[in-house]
């Protein structure tokens, strides 16, 4: 149960515009003298933005190369609306030392909130899905739902003792997303898993701490109290609500 989104975009879209920058550079300079780094004949290719690109040196080459592969990046991340020669304004003063429009402290502040903007914008979807799964699921007999939104129903009673904060777990459980595809269980690999308590997703962290050992209960898991905005990998897309099968086998002594 793998947890992390980070911000590698925006390092994306600096250093694609950097090569853009650098390839439209030496594209302009006639003559005048490259870098150390030359290769014995220039190169050419067909581009969608110019009839034809030379590239003098491997410089160039790389220049493009970087640009392209950050390109489709930024493509596949589904980024719109960019206005290029704001950002090619903002690449300017960088490079030369100007002061900069907005400050360094607030960059990075409102990278995250675009970002997280257009995740959900993304991934409205899954919310809405969720939503619906809990209110359905919550008229269903026997179905208790928690004030943080967690919902369970016992599927086994326990009578074991009721795992703390600190103590370590063996548990057997199976996940699946809302629509029944299973992204992750130790029930079909046939080893159970040991964690500590706190070492889980929110959702798991309330339950097993109300769940006797011998307990199975099925928990319907809120997407705030999942993986939220991360998502975990492909098989848990962000803003999903999950729903798992959980038996608590035993309390793991320390050692």
């Amino acid at each position: 149960m793998k947890v992390k989104y980070t911000l590698i975009t925006a390092l994306f879209v600096s250093i694609s515009f950097i090569g853009e920058a650098q390839t439209k550079k030496t594209s302009t300079q006639g003559k005048k003298k490259e870098g150390k780094i030359t290769i014995s004949s220039p190169v050419s290719v067909i581009s969608t933005s110019t009839p034809i690109v030379k590239f003098r040196n491997e410089m160039d080459s790389l220049s493009y190369g970087i640009g392209v592969n950050i390109g489709q990046s930024l493509k596949q991340q589904e980024l719109e609306g960019i206005n290029l020669d704001i950002l090619k304004n903002a690449l300017n003063d960088v490079l030369k030392g100007n002061q900069l429009a907005i400050s360094q402290e607030a960059i990075m502040p409102l990278l995250m909130n675009s970002f997280k903007k257009i995740k959900e914008k993304k991934f409205a979807g899954n919310k809405i899905e969720g939503a619906k799964v809990l209110a359905e699921n919550k008229k269903k007999p026997g179905v208790i739902t928690l004030p943080s939104g967690l919902q369970y129903e016992i599927m086994k009673k326990g009578d074991g003792q009721i795992p703390k904060a600190t103590d370590k777990v063996k548990v057997h459980y199976h996940g699946t997303t809302p629509n029944g595809k299973v992204f992750d269980s130790s029930v079909d690999r046939g080893t159970p898993a040991e964690f500590g308590v706190t070492q889980v997703i929110a959702g798991w962290v309330e339950a097993l701490q109300l769940m006797p050992v011998g307990s199975k209960w099925k928990l319907t898991i809120p997407e705030n109290l999942a993986y939220g905005e991360r998502g975990a990998g492909e098989n848990i897309p962000p803003f999903s609500t999950l729903i798992f099968e959980v038996e608590i086998l035993e309390i793991i002594a320390a050692k």
